[in-house]
């Protein structure tokens, strides 16, 4: 186990739509911040697993019923040295202001958020990214609908 400082790792911004064409489309843009914790596996000569901080805050749509979204949780980066591409994966507590959009109730403010995603250094500093997201309020509210996005990223590594 390698140990790291607390560092900021970039900063960015991102947009998507819902996964699937069946009920109402929901559109989410947000700005996120990331910092690496100071933990990270060397796992052999040539990959590397990183753990971090992901921060976002942002708006969430349907229809003209528009709120505000954010999360603060952990995730992992796994990448390879001399190679642009790394996979990221994690789980944070998420806050809505509004839990009705339309005919979609999410039940509760609390949500989690999941995702998974590839990431593409394609410059010196700049990332695109794709990320799959699943938010769900994990059985806390008498329905648990969730919302599955597909999410378009461009970042700043520092």
């Amino acid at each position: 186990m390698e140990t790291e400082a607390f560092i900021p790792e970039s900063v960015g911004t991102r947009s998507g739509f819902s996964a699937s064409s069946s009920g109402p489309s929901f559109f989410q843009t947000d700005a996120f911040a990331n910092w690496n914790l100071p933990w990270g596996w060397e796992l052999g000569k040539e990959w590397h697993l990183q753990t971090r901080l992901d921060f976002a805050v942002g708006w969430l749509a349907q229809g003209s019923d528009n709120g505000a979204v954010g999360s603060l949780g952990p995730s992992v980066v796994l990448s390879r040295a001399r190679w642009p591409v790394s996979l990221d994966g994690g789980v944070s507590p998420t806050v809505l202001s509004r839990c009705d959009y339309g005919m979609k109730n999410f039940c509760t403010e609390i949500q989690f958020t999941s995702h998974f995603g590839v990431n593409w250094d394609f410059a010196s500093h700049w990332r695109l990214s794709y990320q799959f997201q699943h938010m769900s309020n994990a059985d806390l509210g008498a329905q648990n609908p969730g919302l599955n996005l597909h999410l378009l990223g461009l970042s700043y590594v520092f």
